[in-house]
């Protein structure tokens, strides 16, 4: 019997590698012929090389009309020629091309992820109605809408997006024995410090994200600001990649005015995210949206204290004072006084980092989130009287 082909689409290779990657090769050790749809870039060989198939096709993430009639056009003749049985669409883009594509094609079934919409104040209403639409759109020609958090599963019953009988929970998740401070040795986070240069016991506040001015970067810089008149040993590590795409991306010259060239330290887009989690004292994401941020989860397992943003999607990950605080959206001061207490306070500080360690193993494995959605891919097979999968899922309450 063929192995069922399923094809994931995403907007970039990024998102393919980095929040997908666990997910297909779950899937394909489960006898699915799995396949990435995505615009090309440097992260495809990665994706090729865990075997999975990976078919170009380019996409922008902003709104481009024309543009989008053409990646539409061509995703539409891949599902033609490819005959998926699932499609699966992630992003707001790739689940709207990609799900109309799908069912124009004929493939018998399609899911989407869902991770919310983010409505600023200042936001026109036209664009907010076409937000809506767009998500309505690729989320009426899904089987089932996976809802990444609470919040998201509300708001797109809320806005009319989608019937409650259609979206189910889906939720976040690592790789928790990745994420594990016991694999790590101290003579390698000495090493590490080393080729940082950071200090030995010099205290260290982290960020991991793409530095673009919608992350919170400049409120953590201004922050970092306040904190080393009053701490000057501090080093304030940012870990992420330079989002050129972006009209809010933040330039890395931008520390002199801030006069922060000695204290912070920019690495880039790493690979080594457990070592560099580990140097660090206290984890801050400090941003204005979110839909699941999955950088807090990886800092927790690490049992690093987090301080995130009062919102609804850091709000999915902690819960203020139980395994790390929150602050107002854009309060410099605030973020600032709540790095200089937990730094003056380790005791407190380690029992957020351990709380936060014991919650990550119970609610934020990323085997909970593979078997979620093999049980329903399985679900609607049987419901479309179509072939099972090699390896069938244990239907059980998750």
């Amino acid at each position: 019997m063929a192995a069922i082909k399923i094809a994931h689409v995403a907007t970039i290779d990024m998102s393919l590698r980095y929040l997908l990657l666990n997910q297909l090769s779950s899937l394909q050790q489960d006898g699915y012929d799995v396949y990435g749809i995505s615009a090309p870039g440097p992260d495809v060989p990665t994706v090729e090389a865990a075997r999975i198939h990976h078919i170009p096709v380019s996409m922008t993430r902003n709104v481009t009309p024309f543009a989008d009639l053409i990646s539409l056009w061509r995703l539409y003749r891949v599902m033609r020629r490819e005959r998926f049985t699932i499609v699966h669409g992630h992003t707001p883009k790739a689940e709207l091309l990609g799900q109309v594509a799908a069912r124009l094609a004929g493939v018998p079934i399609v899911v989407d992820t869902f991770r919310g919409i983010y409505f600023r104040q200042d936001m026109h209403p036209f664009w907010r109605r076409l937000f809506i639409l767009m998500a309505r759109t690729a989320a009426s020609r899904a089987d089932v809408v996976f809802s990444q958090s609470r919040w998201a599963m509300e708001m797109a019953i809320r806005e009319g997006i989608c019937p409650p009988e259609k979206i189910k929970y889906l939720g976040n998740g690592i790789d928790i024995q990745r994420f594990n401070r016991n694999r790590i040795s101290h003579s390698h986070l000495n090493q590490l410090r080393v080729q940082l240069e950071l200090p030995p016991k010099t205290p260290v506040v982290g960020f991991v994200g793409r530095l673009v001015r919608e992350k919170g970067v400049l409120e953590l810089l201004e922050a970092a600001r306040i904190i080393q008149r009053q701490l000057p040993p501090v080093r304030f590590l940012f870990i992420g990649p330079l989002d050129q795409e972006k009209a809010d991306a933040v330039q890395l010259d931008i520390v002199r005015e801030y006069g922060l060239e000695k204290s912070c330290i920019f690495t880039g887009l790493r690979h080594d995210l457990p070592e560099l989690y580990a140097l660090m004292d206290i984890f801050v994401l400090p941003t204005h949206r979110e839909s699941f941020p999955r950088s807090p989860i990886e800092a927790s397992a690490m049992g690093v204290p987090c301080i995130l943003t009062d919102i609804p999607g850091c709000r999915e990950v902690v819960e203020h004072d139980q395994n790390g605080w929150l602050v107002p959206v854009g309060d410099v001061p605030a973020l600032a006084e709540a790095i200089l207490k937990l730094l003056n306070d380790p005791v407190q500080a380690r029992r957020l980092g351990e709380r936060g360690q014991h919650i990550v193993r119970e609610c934020f494995d990323e085997q909970l989130i593979f078997d979620r959605i093999k049980v329903e891919y399985a679900r609607l097979l049987k419901i479309k009287g179509l072939p099972m999968p090699a390896v069938q899922p244990e239907i059980m309450s998750l």
